[in-house]
């Protein structure tokens, strides 16, 4: 870790820790937004994280921007921070300025109808989207959608839109947004580069829950060796019984096996060859939601289950990210058809040594 990425860290966990409390995320939970949290965030320049200094960025690199979203996990922050950075990503490459605040992404998928037109008056939007992630609090939505083969972006208020809301596992908004023909002006929506297409956007929204879903494992391992070290039962700590260390070791071992595939894809995610890296984290982070969350409910016992209680607020987290842009059968469906497009002379070498193939 470079010293700067050490000093960034460091302010962002002090942050979090000052103002991303439990109740504080309860209340987000309740629809009420964190301000102070968000405001102290923007201050810093952390929102701005990864972005070009000459695009209003804070500079640094995607890496840095992980690490920043990994820690954020770790504090079950209830907050688009993911959502910003990425769509601030999205609207730099198109050279498309950005408002202070949290912005909402709309992605291009098969399930919606999005869609862009091209008039004489300018460009019409119309359509619908679907589970678009905090939604509600966003003070603009960046909006993906195709005109004809081509896949454009556009900045939108959402005072031009119509919200439903929604929510998901985590209680965090996962609103539906609804284009009635809104009207943008032509220099307002860009198309996007050859380099930027559908499968790199969603590939990058992917590696987002890959740093998230890790920082979140790591808080559920922690709670759960807590938790086994101070619960007493039968005049003994309920850790010193072999049937808990058993699970605690399971549990270690998952968060430990996820921890190094998020690490490698964050690793190397600024690299052209990262896809594989990034498709078997996706899958091995899923897996280990899987097996982590009721292995830690099991081993909290009914406490785990209630509100008064943090681990609620990691767990459901997990569940919801562990779904959003692919779980792991979405992703090793994926990893599955490029290997086979390659041939089965690619097994092997990928395998071997994932970072020299490119699929």
């Amino acid at each position: 870790m470079s010293e700067i990425r050490d000093i960034l860290l460091t302010t962002t966990e002090k942050i979090l820790k000052d103002h991303c409390t439990k109740e504080v995320i309860t209340k987000v939970e309740q629809g009420i937004w964190p301000a102070p949290l968000w405001d102290t965030l923007e201050e810093t320049g952390i929102t701005n994280i990864s972005i070009p200094v000459e695009m209003q960025g804070s500079g640094g690199s995607l890496g840095d921007a992980l690490s920043v979203l990994q820690a954020a996990g770790r504090f079950a922050a209830p907050i688009p921070l993911a959502e910003t950075l990425l769509s601030k990503w999205v609207l730099s490459t198109c050279n498309l300025p950005f408002p202070d605040g949290p912005l909402a992404i709309v992605m291009p998928s098969s399930t919606d109808s999005v869609k862009f037109t091209n008039t004489p008056a300018g460009w019409d939007i119309s359509g619908t989207a679907k589970k678009v992630s905090w939604a509600r609090f966003a003070k603009a939505i960046v909006v993906l959608g195709y005109c004809g083969d081509s896949l454009v972006a556009a900045l939108l208020h959402p005072d031009l839109l119509t919200i439903n809301n929604g929510e998901n596992l985590a209680g965090e908004s996962l609103d539906e947004v609804i284009f009635n023909h809104v009207g943008v002006e032509i220099e307002n929506v860009k198309t996007m580069t050859s380099h930027m297409d559908e499968t790199a956007i969603f590939t990058r929204a992917a590696l987002t829950r890959i740093a998230l879903m890790s920082g979140a494992l790591e808080r559920v391992l922690e709670l759960s060796v807590s938790y086994a070290k101070e619960r007493e039962q039968f005049g003994r700590s309920i850790g010193r019984f072999q049937a808990v260390q058993q699970q605690l070791a399971i549990l270690a071992g998952e968060v430990t096996a996820a921890g190094v595939a998020s690490n490698m894809a964050i690793s190397d995610s600024e690299e052209e060859a990262s896809w594989p890296s990034i498709a078997l984290a996706k899958i091995r982070l899923g897996q280990a939601a899987g097996t982590v969350t009721p292995i830690a409910h099991q081993i909290h016992g009914a406490i785990g289950f209630t509100d008064e209680h943090v681990l609620q607020q990691y767990t459901r987290r997990l569940w919801a990210w562990r779904e959003e842009f692919g779980n792991e059968t979405v992703w090793a469906a994926r990893l599955g058809e490029r290997i086979l497009s390659h041939g089965s002379e690619s097994l092997y070498p990928l395998v071997t040594n994932i970072n020299q193939i490119r699929l």
